[in-house]
């Protein structure tokens, strides 16, 4: 057996050896595809990181310039393009607007956003509503708000329908808006007067909610 040990070591050697030069050049190229994948992967996180970057510093530029009010905000918005920031950027924009005293510019701002996801979609849609209530287009803000049932909107849609001569449809959606607001919440007192104010008076429900 001693003397065989050798034979195989050689035998096995030699089949390595045959394998390695039919398969070699496979072998090989796996291993420079894998690292060029991983190469190749970190430099595609890279990139994104330095876009995310490039994205936080001209959104900051935006609200600089919004908030020193020097006339470039709006262009420097427009530049964020879409996106997460861009919709930020484009909601201060429409505040600074709005406190500026010009609701005109900022319905024609908040329709220009085009929001990445539902939260924001909701926060543009009640903003805008309540423009449009203000400016007396309170049937356009009732359809931006007509589906939705968060607190909030819920008593936008309520505004839009007192606004419309719709009392008994507003107090309904001020009853609903109570039912789904925490009963610490600053709103309550707000939604119970306007709820008053329809005709309407918070339930046992409503007061414990």
């Amino acid at each position: 057996m001693a003397i065989d040990d050798p034979l195989d070591e050689h035998e096995q050697s030699e089949r390595v050896l045959l394998w390695l030069r039919e398969n070699g050049a496979g072998l090989i190229g796996g291993i420079v595809l894998g690292l060029a994948a991983i190469g190749g992967w970190k430099w595609w996180q890279q990139q994104q990181s330095q876009q995310q970057l490039a994205r936080a510093d001209q959104y900051q530029a935006a609200i600089n310039a919004i908030e020193a009010g020097d006339g470039q905000g709006a262009a420097k918005v427009d530049g964020l393009g879409e996106g997460v920031y861009a919709n930020l950027a484009g909601l201060e924009l429409a505040a600074s607007q709005v406190a500026a005293k010009d609701n005109a510019a900022a319905i024609e701002t908040l329709r220009s956003i085009k929001p990445g996801n539902a939260a924001i979609a909701d926060i543009v849609n009640q903003r805008l509503a309540r423009l449009l209530i203000a400016t007396d287009q309170a049937e356009a803000a009732l359809a931006l708000v007509d589906t939705a049932d968060t607190p909030t909107a819920l008593q936008v849609r309520g505004d839009a329908q007192y606004a419309l001569g719709q009392p008994d449809k507003a107090r309904e959606s001020y009853q609903q808006a109570l039912t789904r607001l925490d009963v610490a919440s600053p709103q309550r007192r707000v939604l119970e007067l306007k709820l008053a104010e329809v005709g309407g008076t918070p339930t046992s429900t409503e007061a414990q909610s």
